[in-house]
């Protein structure tokens, strides 16, 4: 009997996966999403500014829809996108280097002159805590890029690593906004952070803050967080936080223009579209990656047990972090697909894909990685072992010999990790 096309469109589940993946991308796309968003243009002075993997494409969007425009964006190496007026700038992620720090100043210089009458629009995504860089009095580049390096290894979740960043930096938590006083400043926002606080996106350089010296050196602590004498010195000694009613920060607003739900509830349509049971697991999911992908897999296990007669997809977003252990280099997402293999260990039914909207797991040009039935018998006939790679955290290198990558270049946006089980019917 000849298969219907809904039937075909699963018979392919990496591709299905992957597609879904593309579509969660697409929704985020901000020459899709941003014009929504822009209020008509009034007579006077407007100031483009931002910082993210997205900003550089917010930039190019805008531009489509205003024409050439003033300003200054801060992108990640290779995101930049082609701008009539706005200045690009690439600097490094998620280390910052000096370029960032450069570009930083000049953006402070350049927001500092502005006056009453004169309009700023912010153009912020995730990645903009490390493109947004300007160390605090007493600190130094170098400084901040070991603190970056040891928080990320560190396993705590981003909200508690931008906690601490807000306090050595001359940028975040409100400090870009007040310095902009008394100019307004508009900022539209593609969320990367699970709740999608304002306050945590790129650690909120326009929004206030109630995070304080003592709650981010109490962060080091639990997490064990070695870092030297002077920087933590540094962080006890932070100033007050810009809180969210400061009179400075009163000419501030902010719309997010997308979101992780959106993205996930386009994917979700699509795949229910094709006679797929979506099950939807959050869009805020922190924690261990490992720890998250053995959860999912007993859950799709224990559904593939129950004999439905149709798929079942198994959705989440969120940002899962990792401990680093050993001396690989793998991101998050493809952590929780080999740790979910090693779950699965085989299962016939069970297929699973977790990339990160950005493009970049981690520190890898790789957005992530597929797992199948087949996974761990292929690397059994090519001698990799996916117990020692997750015991090293080198779920990349397990992920490039089986050939279960997923690399799609820059995608120029960024709503977090995008995770997705795939259960299908026995037989």
């Amino acid at each position: 009997m000849k298969r219907t096309g809904k039937t075909d469109a699963l018979g392919n589940p990496r591709a299905f996966l992957r597609g879904l993946f593309l579509t969660a991308v697409a929704r985020a796309d901000p020459m899709l999403c941003l014009k929504p968003h822009l209020p008509p243009r009034q007579p006077g002075r407007l100031v483009v500014i931002g910082a993210g993997k997205a900003s550089a494409r917010m930039a190019e969007a805008l531009e489509s829809h205003y024409g050439p425009c003033e300003g200054l964006v801060i992108t990640r190496y290779g995101y930049g996108r082609p701008t009539q007026r706005i200045e690009i700038v690439q600097a490094a992620h998620p280390v910052p280097d000096a370029a960032g720090v450069a570009a930083t100043q000049r953006m402070l210089d350049l927001v500092s002159a502005l006056g009453p009458a004169d309009q700023i629009i912010a153009l912020i995504s995730g990645g903009g805590s490390s493109l947004l860089c300007a160390p605090a009095p007493g600190l130094s580049l170098a400084d901040k890029q070991g603190l970056n390096a040891a928080l990320l290894g560190s396993g705590m979740p981003i909200s508690q690593m931008n906690m601490i960043r807000k306090q050595v930096s001359a940028v975040k938590a409100g400090k870009l906004a007040a310095l902009a006083h008394p100019a307004k400043i508009l900022s539209l926002v593609i969320s990367d952070v699970p709740g999608d606080d304002p306050s945590e996106i790129a650690s909120g350089p326009t929004v206030g803050s109630t995070a304080t010296p003592a709650m981010a050196l109490a962060a080091l602590d639990r997490w064990q967080v070695d870092l030297p004498r002077h920087i933590r010195d540094a962080i006890a000694r932070a100033p007050a936080p810009i809180l969210p009613d400061d009179p400075r920060l009163a000419g501030a607003t902010l719309a997010i223009v997308a979101a992780p739900a959106q993205s996930l509830a386009a994917a979700s349509a699509e795949a229910t579209a094709l006679g797929v049971d979506v099950r939807h697991l959050g869009d805020a999911a922190e924690g261990e990656a490992r720890d998250l992908a053995r959860s999912h897999a007993a859950l799709a296990q224990t559904l593939a047990a129950e004999n439905h007669d149709h798929a079942i997809l198994l959705l989440s977003g969120g940002e899962c972090t990792v401990t680093r252990r050993g001396d690989g280099r793998g991101g998050p997402n493809a952590e929780y697909v080999l740790a979910a293999a090693l779950a699965l260990n085989g299962h016939a039914q069970i297929h699973v894909l977790a990339c990160d909207t950005d493009g970049v797991d981690g520190v890898e040009e790789v957005a992530g990685a597929y797992a199948g039935p087949d996974t761990l018998a292929i690397a059994a006939q090519q001698s990799v072992s996916a117990e020692t790679a997750l015991a090293h955290n080198d779920a990349h290198g397990f992920f490039k010999q089986v050939g279960g990558q997923i690399v799609t270049g820059p995608t120029l946006t960024n709503v977090n990790d995008f995770r997705a089980i795939l259960i299908l019917p026995k037989g």
